[in-house]
């Protein structure tokens, strides 16, 4: 069967391909964006402004490009996904060189109507890159050394870049979503013991190289460190972050204090409550039965790539849809453990439920990408 033949008879085509979308997959990305607009509302005292109502607009936008996306071959994607890669690392080098500057960070380029943040483009383009080359890749070399360096190569160069703007959290990301990536694809698991062997020593000159000349992290870095092994060694300065979180975290119990009755977040003692500590404004408010209930629309959405990627024939469509997936995944189980004190705080929102246009965005069109993957998949 020729290519055409093919197409004509398994691919949906103009407006048949609305009906071939995930359609609960959409309903739940809108489930946690409601949860989203919802707390955004709350921490503003009961005001769509400043924030709700940006974030609705950007989920609008973000909706019409996810379905854009979604209509548009999985086969053109893998033909532009190296491409997007150069161009994400290119507006990375950008950032080096005239990125704006905010809260001690040089991480976005200003483009007048919103602040792009290139590290939230190439989370994704790095796993379409990643996708694409063991696509094209013969499965019998995935595990030759040679063919190993490759990708690691992909993955460092954008983590050095980022690491220098300074941001941590990305850079782990980045450096975990990949890996994730390349072991879906079959690299052999003695790589990764030996990654990990290769962490553990690093972790160690991390902590040696402090107060010399050759320090390897930031200061600010350091004492988010000393923050995460003792919060209480600072509770009125480098530890007051985490420290109010796990009383806002605390005090919610078991169906928490009611919307918009969190003293934490309303008297202002939580600090960046509608960014990256706005689970925990969800938790005071709605209790363990509101965070536990976030945590299983974020499930059941990994599920549903999962049973996607599971059902889907063709190897780039499968590997994106994981990757998308873990990166879900790795987004929040992150934010969620440093916001209970589980990991050093390094600055990693919430997704689609932390304020912020590049990540919701940047998110919105990662699963127009799954969407496509599911639409044009062989049926």
């Amino acid at each position: 069967m020729s290519y055409l033949e093919y197409n004509a008879k398994y691919v949906p085509t103009g407006l048949r391909k609305v009906f071939y979308l995930n359609w609960p997959l959409v309903l739940l990305l809108t489930a946690v964006t409601g949860v989203g607009f919802l707390m955004l509302y709350s921490v503003a005292g009961g005001s769509f402004s400043p924030w709700a109502e940006p974030q609705m607009k950007r989920y609008v936008l973000g909706l019409a490009l996810m379905l854009l996306v979604a209509v548009v071959p999985i086969w053109f994607w893998r033909s532009v996904s190296g491409a997007a890669y150069i161009a994400t690392l290119l507006l990375l080098v950008l950032v080096e060189i005239m990125g704006s500057v905010g809260m001690g960070a040089q991480r976005w380029i200003d483009l007048g109507f919103m602040r792009l943040q290139p590290s939230e483009l190439m989370k994704i383009t790095l796993v379409m890159c990643l996708a694409a080359y063991y696509d094209w890749l013969p499965a019998k070399r995935t595990s030759h050394p040679i063919w190993v360096l490759i990708p690691v190569f992909l993955i460092l160069l954008p983590t050095a870049l980022v690491l220098r703007q300074p941001d941590l959290g990305t850079s782990i990301l980045l450096v975990t979503g990949g890996a994730m990536v390349m072991f879906l694809a079959g690299v052999h698991w003695a790589y990764f013991t030996a990654v990990i062997g290769l962490a553990v020593g690093t972790v160690f000159a991390v902590f040696q190289s402090r107060g010399t000349t050759w320090q390897l992290l930031k200061d600010y870095q350091y004492r988010r460190i000393d923050t995460f092994l003792d919060p209480s060694s600072d509770p009125l300065g480098a530890g007051y972050h985490i420290t109010q979180s796990k009383i806002a975290l605390g005090s919610g119990g078991w169906t928490g204090r009611g919307f918009m009755q969190g003293t934490q977040s309303r008297l202002n003692f939580l600090p960046e409550k509608h960014t990256d500590f706005i689970f925990t404004t969800l938790a005071e408010e709605f209790g363990f039965i509101g965070a536990i209930s976030l945590l299983a629309l974020y499930a059941l959405i990994i599920l549903f790539c999962i049973s996607s990627a599971l059902l889907n024939k063709d190897r780039y469509s499968s590997l994106l849809t994981l990757g998308i997936a873990g990166a879900l995944f790795l987004f929040f189980a992150v934010n969620m453990s440093m916001v209970m004190g589980l990991a050093p705080v390094v600055g990693v929102p919430l997704p689609l439920v932390s304020y912020g246009g590049s990540a919701m965005l940047v998110l919105m069109i990662a699963f127009g990408l799954v969407q496509s993957a599911h639409v044009h998949r062989p049926r």
